[in-house]
């Protein structure tokens, strides 16, 4: 049977500085991707690499006294050596720098100016140099994508502009064409509400600096808005020029892109050798870097473009709209297949606070992964949040996850397997059908197995963890529930036997599926087992359900030494948490609650929504009700917080890929049982709360007098998801 190829991409990453844990986050999701298909069967293709060009990567080179090839020439290589150490399989590493690329650049242009869909005009507005955007109609001059933090400039210059208005229709027709082109559902719906808005043409081409692909001067050849192109947009004059006065260099963004294609070999010189390997040798970034790291990068163009039909993109939701609106618009203009998947995440922050050079807070993925280990790091990153949503990255996170979840669950439980089969059998396991008398617990772990894809599928790798940790729970019930040690002594051996069976099985599907989240990790466990981390053994012992056959198990020092403090010192950080504390504490004053412990104050300020009082509101107008976004929600879940009287934690579907985690204090008023299944609206895009440790991502709306809370429920089902107004 021919496998399926599957491209998968981060983003090509900007050498403006070294790599932080987002850029680690997002490859991290692409590498585990990868490695889930490759054991389903998929032949894999993963791309990374580094994006070169632009302003103001030859601004940071000059700051440095350095030459922009040399400076990118070092930053690449950092990148490249981080990927390296998280275990990243990587099948080629790509810069924008390498000459191959720069020539598919010049024929995309090419290619764009045949097809009708480039004119010669003039850009005047504002841009940032720091996220490579252009704006218009921005009244405060800051940037509104860089966190309030970056300043527009004023440009006014000579530019190409590409049609992207003409694929407006297109493109909304192609965000329906299937429910996960785009992941997170509420991402794709922002991108949805950006292009109905009305999209302008683009800017694709810059005269102010030097650093870049080089356009080839085909105005004249192919005309502007005069001979079949479009007409121009607001921000543009003098379209259908025909002459360019200046040296254009290529929009960044339409350099970056094209990266996906250039790579597989894509508007290459058909009479040369287009291995990307070959090219590199002769590239002007430094030659000694050649970056294949499989036959793949070798194989003929036509092998490499067939990844393309199933391509999918891991980026971060900052350049979403990038890649959800100018790429597929590009595409569609070169008459080439559009992606199957993009999926956007959300950001990191640290414990509850933005990250910033200037806090000092800053998290490098090299020091956390040297200090904890690559593979505890990887669990962390994919396990602590929703894909999508927004993290806090937390030390005593981490070290309470490696602790309670990685040595206890995992490595006790092998622990235990192997103590009991040296006691009981001299470590030797025979082959076994287990679910013939462990029926409950054999059919439970088969579903488990069997939602798994769905998982993947949804994108939502901390359900499919959390999934996966099921089955070491019933496990370690099973042990509390039926006594091995009281089985060897009632002479139930075949009992006992099919016990350690069971454990012995289930570790072994566990650990083939965890082989995605930590390889080296799964490699340990799996060959206690004598099994190998590979398709076939995901065929046989997952897909099939499968058992072992009579095995001797080999002992392994233990996976998950335990954390007794804190390896990485974080006192630098003490002053930006001393502010934002005395900052909530002026909250909670002003809210009049008495208590002044720390879980009172968190709990009251959950609670204070239900208690808002009505009197001296101001009035608001429609656009300001507007900005909130209120969606159908059901409850799927609800349970008490820990350690607090009146909260409840509840996970509500509200149609993105994995429910939200919403803390609501409404205990007092409702069983946690009641609420399962019922549909209540919910405010979806509040910032992220941080209660008692725990974080909320949203607000349900309730309504409070003195007979008691009732939560604002809706008299007819709807869509999970459907907007509230």
């Amino acid at each position: 049977m021919k496998q399926k190829k599957e491209f998968i991409s981060t983003p090509i990453y900007y050498v403006n500085d070294v790599p932080h844990i987002g850029h680690a986050y997002t490859t991290i999701i692409a590498d585990t991707l990868k490695k889930y298909k490759t054991l389903a069967g998929s032949d894999v293709f993963l791309l990374t690499g580094t994006d070169e060009h632009g302003q103001k990567i030859e601004q940071s080179a000059r700051a440095r006294n350095k030459s922009p090839q040399a400076y990118t020439d070092e930053i690449s290589a950092v990148f490249r050596a981080l990927w390296d150490e998280l275990e990243i399989d990587y099948d080629y590493f790509i810069r924008t720098t390498y000459d191959y690329h720069k020539d598919a650049v010049v024929r995309v242009f090419e290619k764009l100016c045949e097809n009708g869909d480039v004119y010669l005009g003039e850009y005047e507005g504002d841009y940032c140099v720091s996220c490579e955007s252009f704006f218009t109609g921005v009244e405060n001059g800051i940037c509104p994508d860089c966190a309030g933090n970056k300043p527009l400039i004023k440009i006014k210059e000579e530019s190409y502009f590409f049609a992207l208005s003409r694929y407006q229709d297109k493109l909304l027709e192609w965000y329906k064409s299937s429910d996960d082109v785009i992941l997170p559902n509420y991402r794709k719906n922002e991108v949805i509400r950006f292009v109905e808005g009305g999209l302008q043409d683009l800017s694709i081409s810059r005269t102010s600096f030097e650093w870049g692909v080089n356009l080839p001067s085909v105005a004249t050849k192919f005309g502007g808005a005069d001979s079949g192109g479009v007409e121009s947009s607001a921000n543009s004059k003098n379209a259908g020029a025909k002459t360019p006065t200046k040296k254009h260099i290529a929009y960044v963004w339409l350099d970056a892109l094209f990266n996906y294609l250039s790579a597989l070999g894509f508007y290459a010189d058909e009479n040369t050798d287009s291995s990307a390997e070959s090219k590199n040798a002769d590239s002007s970034a430094n030659s000694a870097d050649s970056s294949a790291k499989s036959t793949k990068s070798t194989r003929s163009q036509k092998a490499q473009k067939e990844y393309w039909q199933n391509a999918t993109h891991i980026v971060g939701k900052d350049i979403l709209r990038f890649h959800a609106v100018y790429w597929p618009a590009f595409l569609m203009s070169l008459n080439l297949p559009l992606p199957k998947h993009i999926y956007a995440h959300g950001w990191w922050m640290r414990d509850g606070a933005k990250m910033s050079k200037s806090l000092g807070n800053v998290i490098n993925p090299k020091e956390f992964a040297n200090a904890y280990g690559v593979e505890n790091l990887r669990y962390y990153l994919l396990r602590e949040a929703p894909f999508g949503q927004d993290g806090d990255f937390s030390q005593k996170g981490l070290v309470e996850r490696i602790n309670s979840e990685l040595a206890n669950d995992l490595g006790n439980l092998l622990n235990r397997l192997l103590g009991m089969s040296e006691k009981y059998s001299a470590l030797r396991l025979d082959a076994c059908d287990h679910a013939k008398i462990y029926t409950k617990e054999a059919s439970e772990i088969a579903r488990i197995l069997d939602a798994l894809p769905a998982h993947i599928k949804a994108m939502n790798l901390k359900g499919y963890i959390e999934d996966l940790w099921r089955i070491l729970q019933i496990c370690n019930q099973s042990i509390a529930k039926y006594e091995p040690w009281n089985l060897q002594k009632e002479g139930k051996i075949a009992e006992l036997n099919a016990l350690l069976s069971l454990i012995a099985n289930s570790l072994v599907r566990f650990g083939i599926c965890l082989y995605p989240i930590m390889p080296r990790i799964a490699c340990k466990l799996l060959s206690v087992f004598g099994v190998e981390a590979d398709a076939n053994a995901f065929a046989k012992f997952v897909r099939k359900g499968e058992n072992l056959d009579s095995v001797t198990l080999q002992k392994i020092p233990p996976l998950f030494p335990k954390i007794e403090n804190l390896l990485i010192d974080e006192s630098y950080t003490q002053n930006a948490q001393n502010t934002q504390g005395a900052q909530s504490g002026a909250k909670v004053d002003s809210e009049k609650i008495a208590s002044s412990a720390e879980s009172k104050k968190a709990e009251s300020s959950a609670h204070a929504t239900a208690n808002a009082a009505t009197e001296g509101i101001a009035e608001v107008s429609i656009a300001d009700f507007a900005k909130l976004d209120i969606r159908v929600g059901e409850i799927l879940r609800a349970e008490p917080l820990p350690k607090s009287s009146r909260l409840l934690r509840l996970e509500v579907d509200i149609g993105e890929a994995a429910p939200r985690v919403v803390l609501s204090g409404i205990a007092e008023f409702y069983a946690p049982e009641k609420l399962i299944g019922m549909q209540i609206c919910l405010i979806a895009n509040l910032k992220p709360a941080k209660i008692m440790g725990h974080y909320s991502y949203g607000m349900i709306l309730a309504s409070k007098d003195e007979n008691g809370l009732s939560l604002l429920v809706l008299s007819q089902k709807r869509k999970n998801g459907s907007k509230v107004s």
